[in-house]
This record gives C-alpha cells, sequence and structure tokens, in this order.
C-alpha cells in the first residue's frame, strides 16, 4: 500500500555557496496542509522561472529512491532532504510514469515531468558534482500538476492510478536530457501523454524541424 509518509514545505533562507533566497530546504509539516493549482499553501517557491506553476505544482520524491540513497550518501536522507512537497512510499522513479494519478484523500495529482538538478539542488546538498552524480543516478522524483485541490498530511494512504496510455517512467524521461538527437519514436509516444507543456512544446518543435 502506498502511503503519504511526509507533507514538506519551505521557507525563503540562504544556503551556503549560492547566493539567491532559495525554497529547496524543505521540513517536514504536521497536520493538514492544503494544496491548491499551484501547490502548497505558504510554500516557498522563489525562481519561478524553473519551478512552481501550473505544470510542476508539487514536487514528489519516492522513499523507494530515498533507500537506494541511504547507501550512497554520508547520512540516511531524511524527508524533504531533495525539496520535495511530498515523501510518498508504495512507488519510485523507475514505475512513476507521466499521466499516473496520486489520490490522497481529496487531493488528486497527475504526474508531468522528472526533476532536472540545478546548482542550487548542488548547494543544498554542499557537492559540487551532485547534479552529475543525480543524472547517474536516475531517480528523479516526479513533478505533478494538481488535478483536485484540497488537503493531506502524513500519514494518509495513496491510491495509485496509473495511466492507461503509454508507459514513459520517470526515469525513461530523465534518460532523455543532455541528448542532442532524441529518438523521434519516443517524443511521438511522449506527445500522447499528458507530459507537461514546456517539454511537449519542446519536442513537438524537434519533430516538425524534422521534416
Amino acid at each position: 500500500m502506498a502511503m503519504l509518509l511526509s507533507v514538506n514545505r519551505a521557507r525563503p533562507r540562504r544556503i551556503p555557496g549560492h547566493k539567491a533566497l532559495t525554497g529547496i530546504c524543505k521540513e517536514p509539516v504536521a497536520g493538514p496542509v492544503a494544496i491548491g493549482p499551484q501547490g502548497l499553501e505558504d510554500d516557498a517557491i522563489l525562481d519561478r522561472q524553473h519551478h512552481g506553476g501550473s505544470e510542476q505544482a508539487v514536487y514528489i520524491y519516492f522513499q523507494e529512491d530515498y533507500d537506494w540513497w541511504a547507501g550512497e550518501l554520508a547520512a540516511p536522507p531524511a524527508p524533504g532532504l531533495f525539496g520535495e512537497n511530498l515523501t510518498i512510499s508504495g512507488a519510485s522513479s523507475a514505475t512513476a510514469a507521466i499521466g499516473d494519478r496520486f489520490a490522497i484523500g481529496e487531493v488528486v495529482l497527475e504526474v508531468t515531468a522528472h526533476r532536472t538538478p540545478c546548482a542550487t539542488f548542488s548547494a543544498r546538498m554542499g557537492d559540487p558534482q551532485w547534479a552529475k552524480r543525480f543524472y547517474r543516478a536516475n531517480r528523479p522524483g516526479a513533478y505533478c500538476r494538481v488535478i483536485r485541490p484540497g488537503e493531506a498530511e502524513a500519514g494518509m494512504t495513496v491510491a495509485i492510478a496509473p495511466f492507461a496510455g503509454e508507459r514513459i517512467t520517470m526515469a525513461e524521461l530523465m534518460a532523455q536530457d543532455g541528448l542532442k538527437d532524441i529518438p523521434r519514436d519516443f517524443m511521438r509516444r511522449a506527445l500522447t501523454t499528458p507530459i507537461r507543456e514546456k517539454t511537449r512544446f519542446k519536442y513537438e518543435t524537434k519533430l516538425a524541424s524534422l521534416f
């Protein structure tokens, strides 16, 4: 059974090695938290160019992926370490696919994209090589849009409804990052899913340029 292990949010703060204020340092919250179309209520999202918005309103990281990282990091990872809003058990980056839905009480989330590591994430982890390590691990977690808003709190069960169409997992999607020539078949498959609009536009543009 899948379960919501932790709900995490942040206040703006500075971290060593990063000049700008950031909302990546998320910590578990006790009690119910409202989740709306733009994400968690009172959660700090400062770099709006790359984070937040309706297409990636909620970031989920999976306990199964954290269990793998426990053998790679100096200390076992705690919920919120990777800046996720929700820490969930019962799925992983290798199984969660675009279009999958997570129902948590009245809240319904739909997977839209994988997480791409950035300089802020590297600073958060205190490792200049972190982005490369994160890519190699290919365990990116999942961004989601909010299909139905509501409240959620740690300890609630999570009902997972797999997308009925093409199965493109977060691990498979992340593996395309940095490729100069993304396979045409992959892009066509992805465009049949409810992938985030930014990636949809990118793939449609690429495919159109090939003809």
